[in-house]
C-alpha cells in the first residue's frame, strides 16, 4: 500500500480528524528519509454545506530502512487527566522483520505526544483495541496480550480465546473484554455421550474477563452458549448493577447475517441483515431519541438497524469508505456521516451524506434531499396546474386554484372565501345541512383556557370528517385580527361503556406551514362496531376548541362567532364518493370579565358520597384541557390491588356519575382536578391513564404511584391509543382508500372496455382479474395507486399538446 493510500478517518468533538502518511527524503546522496504523519482537522460548515480545513498537525519519524503504517485508530480516555483523545497506533517494522509500535495521543494543540512504544516479534492482525489509559490490547496464538500506559510492559492474560468480541467499561467490574472460547464439558457428564448438536452448542462458550481484577465473568448474563458459535461482534448498549445483579443489554452480529437484541442474556429481538459477511457495529442516538444501529459489512456496504417495536433495517448504503458518529452539525444530537467512494476525486470528503435518517439530511455538500425533493415536487405540481389552467382557458370554462390543502399548506381560514362579517354568505355554503344539527353550543373556563364545545347530533356526525371549529371575535377592530388562535378536540365520551376516544389537531396555525394529514375519529359506533356493540348511549359527538382566555379579557366584553368546517361525505351504493367542505354556523357567544367573576363558566365537580357530580360539559372541559398519558403496569410476582387502594385513598378519587371508569382526583394541591382511568388486562397486568394540567402534576401522581407498586413493577409510557386500536384504525383507512381507488378507476374504465389499457399504449393491457389482484396486498395497493395517479398526470399533460 502506498503511503498516500494510507488515510485513517475519526471523529471527535464533532469534528473530522484525517491522518495521513506521507514520505520525505533530506538529500538526494543519502538514504535518510523521514515520514511525516499529518492529521488534518475538518468542520462543517452549515452555510456552504461543505467540510473545511480548521487546523492541522505533523508529526515526524525517522523512516531508514523502516516501513511505516497506521494500524489502527480510536478515542480512548487519558488516564492522566480523565480527558477523552484521538489515539493513533503506528507500526515500523525493520528489515529483519522486528516490529516497534508507537502509541501516540493527539492533543487540541494539534501537537503529537507520544504515549509509549513496544517491540515484538510478530505483527499484531488480530482483535486490536484500545481502552483507557491508553492501553492496547490483542489477540495471538489464542492468547489475550495488553499494555497499559502506566506500566509500558506487555503482560498476558491468563485465558485461552478464540476471537475478542467487545472491549470496554461494566459497572463495578472495571475493563472488561467480551470473547468466545472453547468450552469444557460438564465433569459429570462423558463426552462419547454428547450427541451432536450437543457437542456443536458446548463446543465454545461466551465469557468475560475484567483485566483489572483478573476475573472471570459468566458468559450466561451476556447471552446463551448455544449463540457463541456464530456472534462476531458485540456492541454493549448499556450495563448497570441493580440488587448486586448485573443487568445488561446488548447487540450482537451473527455469521448468518443477522442482528439481534439480547437483554440480560436471552434474546429480545431479531433482524435480517441485507448483505453478507457484517463486521461491527456503533451506536447513534439521534434528536429523536431514537437509538440507531450502523453496521459494517466487509464489502464496504452499510445498513442502519432502527430499534423500536421491532428491530427493522432502516436505510442502507454501498461502497461506503468510512462510516463515523458524532454531532457534526452542532445540533445537540449525533448524526451519521457516511465517506463514499470517489476514485475521480482525491479530495476524501468530495463526496458524503449527513444524516439521521430524520429531518438532518445533507449530501456531498449541496442542500438536504428532503427540500430537492420538496422543490421537484412543488414544481411538477405548478406544471400540472398550469395544464389543467390552459385546458379550462381552451375549452372556454372557469379555473378553479386548488385549495390550500392541496398544495400542502395552511390558510388562515381554511379555504373560507368571505370574511367573518360576512356571515351571510357563509351560512349559504349550509344549504344542505340539516337544520338542526347541533344539540348544545356551551362553554367552560378552567385555568387560563376557554373551552368551546359544540354537541352534534348521530345523524349530522356519521357524514362528517375532519371537523374542527373556528372562533371569530365579532368586534369592529382593524387593528387587531378577528381570528383567535385555538386548537381543536374531538371527544365522544360513552356513558355506559366509558371509552374515551380523543383526536386533536391545532387549526389556525401560522401560514404556509406543511400540513399533517390527521385522522379524525368519525363514530366510534360506525368504525368498531364489535368493541362498542354494547354502548348504549345517545350517540352525540362533542367537538371542543380549546384558546387562551387572557388575550380576549383585554376587551372586557366580547361576542365570539362559532364557526364549524368539515368535510361532508355521500354515500351511494356502499361506496364512499367525493366529500365535499362545508362551513356552517353554531352561534355566538357574549363572554365578559364580571361573568367570568361571577363563576358563571366554572367548573362545578361536587363531591357527593361516593361520586363526582360534574355536568357532562364539566367532564369534557376538563378533558380538553389536559395532557393525556397512558402507563402498562406490569408486576411480575404480584396482584396490581394497590393500585386501586391509592386511587380512592391516598389520591381521594371518586368516579364520575356520568361514567364511572374515569375517577376525579379531590385530592388538595396540584394534583386536584386529575383524571385518572384505570383498566385491569389481568391481576398483574393494567394501564392507567392520566389526564393532568401539566407535566409537574404528573411527575408528582407518579412519584406517589411507585411508592404503594409492587418492588418488581415494570412501568412503560405508552403512545397514544392501545395498539390493538390504531391497527384498526390504520387497517380501516387503507381499506376505504382501496375501495375508493377500486370504485373510482373501474367505474369509468370498464364502462369502455374489460381490459385496462396504460398510456394508450399497445402491450400494456391489463385484465380487470389482474388489476383487481393488485389490490389484495399492500405492495399491490401502492403499484395500483402510482400507475393510477402516473396516469391521471400523463392524460393531463398530453391533452395539452
Amino acid at each position: 500500500m502506498l503511503l498516500s493510500e494510507q488515510e485513517q478517518f475519526l471523529s471527535y468533538n464533532g469534528e473530522v480528524l484525517i491522518f495521513q502518511l506521507s514520505k520525505t527524503r533530506h538529500v538526494e546522496e543519502t538514504a535518510d528519509e523521514t515520514v511525516n504523519l499529518r492529521v488534518r482537522r475538518m468542520a462543517f460548515n452549515r452555510d456552504t454545506k461543505l467540510f473545511v480545513e480548521k487546523s492541522s498537525g505533523v508529526f515526524s519519524m525517522r523512516a531508514s530502512h523502516l516501513k511505516i503504517e497506521i494500524v489502527c485508530c480510536s478515542c480512548v480516555m487519558d488516564s492522566r487527566t480523565g480527558i477523552i483523545l484521538p489515539c493513533i497506533l503506528v507500526k515500523k517494522k525493520k528489515q529483519n522483520n522486528a516490529v516497534k509500535y508507537l502509541l501516540l495521543l493527539l492533543h487540541n494543540s494539534n501537537q503529537f505526544e507520544q504515549s509509549f512504544h513496544f517491540k515484538l516479534d510478530y505483527e499484531l492482525k488480530e482483535d486490536i483495541r484500545f481502552f483507557t489509559g491508553p492501553s492496547v490490547l490483542w489477540r495471538h496464538a489464542n492468547k489475550l496480550f495488553y499494555i497499559c500506559s502506566n506500566t509500558c510492559t506487555v503482560l498476558s492474560a491468563p485465558i485461552q480465546l478464540s476471537s475478542v468480541v467487545w472491549t470496554g467499561e461494566i459497572e463495578d467490574e472495571g475493563t472488561v473484554i467480551l470473547g468466545i472460547r472453547t468450552a469444557c464439558l460438564p465433569e459429570n457428564e462423558d463426552e462419547d455421550e454428547f450427541s451432536t448438536s450437543d457437542r456443536a452448542i458446548w463446543g465454545s462458550e461466551f465469557f468475560g474477563y475484567a483485566i483489572e481484577t483478573q476475573k472471570m465473568l459468566t458468559g450466561t448474563c451476556f447471552m446463551p452458549h448455544a449463540y457463541s458459535r456464530v456472534v462476531s461482534f458485540v456492541y454493549v448498549c448499556k450495563n448497570k448493577i441493580l440488587k448486586k445483579r448485573l443487568q445488561i443489554s446488548l447487540v450482537a452480529i451473527t455469521q448468518k447475517n443477522q442482528l439481534i437484541w439480547f437483554q440480560d442474556g436471552l434474546p429480545k429481538g431479531v433482524c435480517e441483515l441485507p448483505y453478507e459477511k457484517p463486521c461491527s457495529v456503533k451506536p447513534a442516538v439521534t434528536n429523536s431519541n431514537d437509538l440507531l444501529l450502523i453496521v459494517s459489512f466487509a464489502s464496504g456496504d452499510i445498513c442502519v438497524v432502527q430499534r423500536r417495536d421491532s428491530l427493522q433495517v432502516a436505510s442502507k448504503w454501498q461502497k461506503v469508505k468510512s462510516v463515523l458518529v458524532d454531532d457534526f452539525i452542532g445540533s445537540g444530537s449525533e448524526q451519521l456521516l457516511l465517506l463514499f467512494e470517489d476514485e475521480s476525486n482525491a479530495d476524501p470528503l468530495s463526496t458524503f451524506k449527513i444524516t439521521d435518517l430524520g429531518d438532518i439530511n445533507y449530501a456531498a455538500g449541496c442542500t438536504s434531499i428532503r427540500e430537492l425533493q420538496q422543490h421537484l415536487g412543488l414544481k411538477r405540481r405548478v406544471i400540472l396546474e398550469s395544464c389543467r389552467a390552459l385546458i379550462d382557458l381552451v375549452e372556454e370554462r372557469n379555473h378553479i386554484l386548488p385549495t390550500a390543502k392541496e398544495e400542502g399548506l395552511v390558510s388562515l381560514w381554511d379555504d373560507v372565501e368571505n370574511p367573518p362579517h360576512s356571515l351571510n354568505k357563509e351560512t349559504s355554503l349550509a344549504s344542505k345541512v340539516p337544520e338542526h344539527f347541533t344539540e348544545k353550543l356551551w362553554q367552560r373556563v378552567v385555568g387560563d383556557s376557554l373551552v368551546v364545545g359544540v354537541k352534534l347530533t348521530e345523524s349530522f356526525c356519521l357524514s362528517l370528517s375532519d371537523v374542527s371549529l373556528s372562533l371569530v371575535m365579532d368586534q369592529d377592530s382593524s387593528s387587531i385580527s378577528p381570528i383567535i388562535k385555538c386548537r381543536n378536540k374531538i371527544i365522544k365520551l360513552n356513558k355506559a361503556f366509558s371509552a374515551l376516544a380523543i383526536s386533536s389537531c391545532q387549526i389556525e396555525p401560522p401560514p404556509k406551514k406543511m400540513k399533517l394529514d390527521l385522522h379524525n375519529k368519525n363514530d366510534l359506533k360506525k368504525e368498531f362496531p364489535k368493541r362498542c356493540s354494547r354502548v348504549q348511549l345517545d350517540g352525540a359527538k362533542t367537538v371542543i376548541a380549546v384558546t387562551s382566555l387572557s388575550p380576549l379579557l383585554a376587551f372586557h366584553h366580547v361576542c365570539c362567532i362559532v364557526l364549524l368546517h368539515a368535510k361532508k361525505q355521500k354515500h351511494q351504493n356502499d361506496s364512499l364518493q367525493e366529500s365535499k367542505k362545508i362551513t356552517v354556523l353554531c352561534g355566538k357567544f357574549l363572554l365578559s370579565l364580571e361573568d367570568i367573576s361571577n363563576g358563571k363558566y366554572s367548573v362545578k365537580m361536587i363531591r357527593d358520597s361516593s361520586y363526582c357530580t360534574g355536568s357532562m360539559e364539566d367532564i369534557l372541559a376538563v378533558l380538553a384541557v389536559s395532557v393525556r398519558f397512558s402507563f402498562q403496569i406490569v408486576s411480575s410476582d404480584c396482584t396490581l390491588t394497590p393500585v386501586n387502594s391509592w386511587l380512592l385513598g391516598e389520591m381521594e378519587c371518586t368516579p364520575f356519575k356520568e361514567c364511572h371508569d374515569n375517577i376525579f382526583c379531590h385530592k388538595a394541591g396540584n394534583v386536584y382536578g386529575t383524571v385518572f382511568n384505570w383498566t385491569l388486562k389481568n391481576p398483574c397486568e393494567g394501564v392507567l391513564t392520566l389526564f393532568c394540567r401539566n407535566l409537574t402534576v404528573l411527575f408528582q401522581c407518579l412519584h406517589s404511584l411507585t411508592r404503594v407498586l409492587p418492588p418488581n413493577c415494570d412501568v412503560k409510557l405508552l403512545r397514544s391509543g392501545s395498539k390493538s386500536i390504531l391497527t384498526e384504525q390504520l387497517a380501516l383507512a387503507l381499506e376505504r382508500e382501496m375501495l375508493t381507488l377500486r370504485s373510482s378507476f373501474f367505474s369509468k374504465e370498464s364502462k369502455v372496455e374489460n381490459n385496462l389499457t396504460w398510456g394508450n399504449e399497445p402491450g400494456k393491457k391489463i385484465s380487470d382479474a389482474s388489476a383487481a389482484s393488485l389490490l389484495d396486498s399492500e405492495e399491490g395497493v401502492q403499484q395500483f395507486r402510482k400507475k393510477f395517479q402516473n396516469e391521471r398526470e400523463e392524460s393531463v399533460l398530453s391533452d395539452v399538446h
